[in-house]
């Protein structure tokens, strides 16, 4: 396995829309066996494809305590959303930033898991919300594009949390 480079915003390759991954082979499973590579690496819980530059609809998540073991979405669809929440999040992409973010507290998600097999998950609390996250990155959307307290300060040039 390979730890991969995460881009870093403002760089232009995080608003890449991700594309959906027709058939999960031994090619898509070693990108993801590398994503979780370098998730775990940088201590994050979340982690899309876009945000190591491969413009494919895969996310990886670990360490949220709802959810033992890690796990890994293809093409992931929310496909119901209720309630309401928002905690400070931060991004691998945006170091040393933090913003409260609106978001639906349960979910409901379908993919395709590791092996290509189509699962539907229930998500809750900090899951819902990482798995929220991790779909931006796949629509080419970043923590600073939401309204929010927090970010109206933030300067790429001096790295701030309010």
């Amino acid at each position: 396995m390979a730890v991969l480079t995460i881009l870093k915003y403002p760089d232009d390759r995080l608003r890449t829309t991700a594309q959906p991954i027709k058939k999960v082979n031994t090619t898509i499973q070693k990108i993801i066996d590398n994503m979780f590579e370098t998730m775990n690496f940088e201590n994050g819980i979340g982690l899309a494809a876009t945000q190591v530059n491969i413009p494919f609809q895969i996310i990886v998540i670990n360490h949220i305590p709802e959810f033992e073991k890690p796990f890994v979405l293809i093409n992931p669809k929310i496909i119901k959303k209720s309630g309401n929440m928002s905690i400070e999040e931060g991004c691998l992409s945006i170091p040393n930033y933090q913003a409260l973010i609106p978001r639906s507290s349960d979910i409901i998600v379908t993919a395709l898991n590791y092996f290509g097999k189509r699962v539907k998950i229930k998500a809750t609390s900090l899951l819902a919300i990482c798995i929220q996250h991790e779909i931006d990155h796949l629509i080419g959307k970043l923590l600073i594009d939401y309204p929010s307290n927090l970010n109206k300060n933030y300067n790429t040039h001096t790295k701030y949390i309010k």
